[in-house]
This record gives structure tokens, C-alpha cells and sequence, in this order.
């Protein structure tokens, strides 16, 4: 079967080139706007570059202007009969502002429109990607993180800002993300936005894409289970069920109707799904909570009983305490060999060694496999994912390829994790094997690209 290079170009230009504004505030963070222009010009995007006056205290215009390769753009009377706010804000469809400081997100909360970048934010109708960069106080102070959770509420986008070391010589989180990473996330905001509907020529209504998963239910899981050891501690994983979300709101985005059953999955990454839904011609989307495997099987198989397409990207536990504890286990209990509350007595323990008594653990069940065997709805498409680590009996892709042939899924979708890939606000990799584990495409990129492509492969597949 022929491969397909499913990357993140193919992902990153959905139409072809795209009329980017770049907007610039007063943050020490400004000297990586250059390359963030460059980077786009390279995909063949044309840009625009926007400042605050504070930007301009940081880099000069004529730097951006080069790189840009046009004027650039800052109060909102440097040319009052052009309305240029307007004209920016119809001509653009895609707005990326890099560095976003505190002020410019507080500007933008409260819908003021007191310079040109403001005013063209408050006018368009474009995806807006906003990447904070500002001390770490500054980051984590109570008004930042209402004005940043108010700005996901309205649909703009918010890249998270790096951690790692501070222009004052602190380290923390505030630091502006390679401008690699930030490229990639705005334009997979933009490649999920087409899906469902992006700006015409100036003058025209928004045009619908009703996009072939129109009128299709599918169920995606996605997060990682805790399974309880007892009220305060679990068993868990590292899964942020960040690539579950990105397929649910592609999915919507392309007009099906999703229920993303959610495993302990935080308020942040799932408010991108809301967005999706908010285009014309696009689906809709429900969260189902379901913190354990036993609540994700019951979840999965209930919700998937009427369902097109089951995808499988939640990281479910293979195994769960036997005996959870129906209060906290004290420690020094555990080490003599007590009973713990609400459970069975262990094997005691050397009262001198401090070793805590050991956990009895009870195999979760299998819902990938236990789906393709029992099917909720005939002719359903089951989807899985294996998050894999290479080890002396094989690689990751080896040991996916088993999984495959093991699971009997119609796709599995194998990616490598560890050494800062696959978990988080990370790229991902995946190699999508048929039931047989034969390759039948691959891809790398964000996680909005990784969803299209699998979502492409769904749409294939699906009964016309």
C-alpha cells in the first residue's frame, strides 16, 4: 500500500497562501518577531506587520518593515481616511500576535481599540493567535489569568508561553516559544478554522464548509484515567488529552457531531473544542467526564452505540488498585503492615525498613480491543492509538505493529513518547497501521495536523 507524507506542510497551508498580520507589543520578547515574519514568508504567506508604540521602543520599523516587505502599521490616525483597521482587519485570515506583554492581553479583555493592532483584533473576523511573553508574576497574577481565560472563552487562541530563563535572570514561565513552535500553532489553528469556515474577499459573508464528516456522530476519548488508591492518591499517566481534543474540534469543525468522553482533562485544553463548533455549517460537541477505565468503557460503550466512528485516544490504565482505600493510607501504617482503611490486610513488612506494603493491582478492561470484538453499532470504524517506547525486544513502531495485529482495530495510530515528544503542548509523530500492522500513512506536526490527517483517513472510510 503506497505511504502518504501526511506532515505538517500539507497541514500548515490547507489552501495555499494566506494573509497573515503579525502584531508586536512592548515586550523584550520583540527581536523574535523578525523570524516569526520570515518563517511565514517562506511558506509563501503574505504578511503584515503590526505594532504597539511600546514594540517600537524594543525593535524599529524599518526591521520589521524589511522582513515584512511593507510599511508597518501603528496608531490608528496615522492615516484616518484609509480606516486602515478595517481594511487590515477584512484583509487578513489569520492575525498572530508575537510577543502578546500583559498589557496587550488586558487591552484586548476589555475591547479596547486604542492603536492600530487593538483596533484591528476588535475588527476582524479572522482566527486570532495570541503568544504571551512577560515575567512569571506578571504571568501567573490573578488579572492575567481572567483576561487570558476571558480572551479562550471569545475564541482567540492562546499559545502557552515557555519555562524556562527570564530577561530579569528569574526562570519560570513567561518565555515567548521558539518562534518554530508558534508558526506551527497558528497555522494549525488555521488549518482546524478551515474546516469549517474562514473569511472571503472583503465585502462577502463568511462562507460556510460543510465538510464531509456532515451529519456523522463520532465518539473520541481522550486523557489520561486515575485510578484511585484511595481519596487522595491514583494511579496515572501522562497523557493531557491534548491530541483527543485537537481530533474532537477538527471533527466538529468538519461538521460531525462529537462527544469527546474525557478523562481528567483540565478546563484549559479542553476550551478549543467550544470554538469549534461556533462557525456556520459546523457540528456539535458534548463532554462526557469519565475519570477511571471502568467509567470510560461504561462512557465509550453507551455513547458509541449510535455512533459512525469510535476514536480511541485516551490513555487508558492497563491496571487499578484492587483494594482502594476509603480514607488516605498512612504511611507508617502501610509500613507495619497495617490494614488500610476500606481494604485488605497485605503481607506485612519489616517494621524497620520503611518499605510500604504492596498494592495489589487488578487488570483494567481492554475497550480498544473489547470494541472490535463487540461492536455497539454494526459496521462502526474503530480508530486506536498506542503510545509506544523502544526497548531491547524492539522500536516503537515494532512494537505498535503488534499492537495493530493484536487489537484488530481498521486504524491504530502508533506514536513514540518520551524525550519531550507525544504527552503535552508538544509536536506529535504518528504511523497509522491498518489491522494487518502494514503502514498505510504517516505524519508529523501539531496536534491540530495530526488530527486532519486522521480525520482525512477516517472520512475515506466511512460508508458514503
Amino acid at each position: 500500500m503506497p505511504q502518504r507524507n501526511e506532515g505538517a506542510h500539507r497541514a500548515a497551508t490547507p489552501t495555499g497562501p494566506r494573509r497573515v498580520v503579525v502584531g508586536v507589543s512592548g515586550s523584550i520578547a520583540a527581536y523574535k518577531a523578525p523570524t516569526i515574519i520570515r518563517l511565514l514568508r517562506a511558506q509563501g504567506h503574505e504578511t503584515r506587520a503590526v505594532a504597539t508604540e511600546a514594540a517600537l521602543r524594543f525593535i524599529g520599523a524599518p526591521a520589521l518593515a524589511a522582513v515584512s516587505g511593507g510599511p508597518v502599521g501603528t496608531g490608528v490616525f496615522d492615516d484616518p481616511a484609509a480606516v486602515e483597521h478595517v481594511g487590515l482587519g477584512e484583509w487578513a485570515e489569520l492575525v498572530i500576535v508575537a510577543p502578546a506583554s500583559a498589557d496587550l492581553l488586558a487591552r484586548i479583555a476589555a475591547g479596547r481599540a486604542d492603536d492600530l493592532l487593538t483596533a484591528t483584533i476588535l475588527t476582524t473576523t479572522a482566527p486570532v493567535v495570541l503568544a504571551p511573553a512577560m515575567h512569571t508574576q506578571m504571568w501567573a497574577n490573578a488579572a492575567t489569568v481572567e483576561n487570558v481565560a476571558t480572551l479562550r472563552r471569545r475564541g482567540l487562541i492562546i499559545i502557552e508561553p515557555d519555562i524556562g530563563p527570564l530577561t530579569s535572570g528569574d526562570s519560570g514561565a513567561g518565555r515567548l516559544p521558539d518562534p518554530e513552535r508558534i508558526v506551527a500553532g497558528a497555522l494549525g489553528a488555521l488549518a482546524g478554522a478551515a474546516g469549517a469556515a474562514h473569511p472571503g474577499p472583503a465585502g462577502t459573508e463568511p462562507r460556510a464548509c460543510r465538510g464531509p464528516l456532515t451529519g456523522r456522530r463520532i465518539v473520541v476519548s481522550a486523557g489520561g484515567t486515575h485510578e484511585p488508591i484511595d481519596p487522595v492518591r491514583f494511579i496515572g499517566n501522562r497523557s493531557t488529552g491534548r491530541q483527543g481534543v485537537a481530533i474532537a474540534s477538527a471533527a466538529a469543525a468538519r461538521g460531525a457531531d462529537v462527544v469527546l468522553v474525557a478523562a481528567n482533562i483540565s478546563p484549559e485544553v479542553l476550551a478549543p473544542l467550544g470554538g469549534a463548533t461556533a462557525a456556520p455549517g459546523a457540528g456539535t460537541a458534548r463532554i462526557v467526564g469519565a475519570p477511571t477505565a471502568l467509567d470510560m468503557e461504561a462512557a465509550v460503550r453507551s455513547e458509541a452505540s449510535s455512533a459512525d466512528a469510535v476514536v480511541m485516544a485516551a490513555a487508558v490504565a492497563d491496571f487499578r488498585p484492587a483494594h482502594p482505600g476509603g480514607a488516605k493510607i498512612k504511611k507508617h501504617r502501610l509500613a507495619s503492615g497495617a490494614r488500610p482503611a476500606g481494604g485488605r490486610a497485605e503481607e506485612p513488612a519489616d517494621p524497620g525498613a520503611g518499605i510500604p506494603a504492596p498494592i495489589e493491582l487488578v487488570t483494567n478492561p481492554d475497550i480498544l480491543a473489547g470494541l472490535v470484538a463487540d461492536p455497539p453499532r454494526p459496521g462502526q470504524l474503530i480508530v486506536g492509538f498506542a503510545a509506544e517506547t523502544g526497548d531491547e525486544e524492539g522500536d516503537a513502531l515494532e512494537h505498535g505493529a503488534a499492537k495493530a495485529r493484536r487489537k484488530g482495530a481498521h486504524l491504530l495510530a502508533v506514536n513514540a513518547v518520551g524525550d519531550g515528544k507525544g504527552f503535552g503542548d508538544v509536536p506529535n509523530a504518528v504511523v497509522v497501521l491498518d489491522p494487518q500492522g502494514a503502514e498505510v500513512a504517516r505524519g508529523e506536526g501539531t496536534k491540530a495536523e495530526i488530527a486532519e490527517l486522521l480525520l482525512d483517513l477516517i472520512a475515506e472510510r466511512l460508508p458514503r
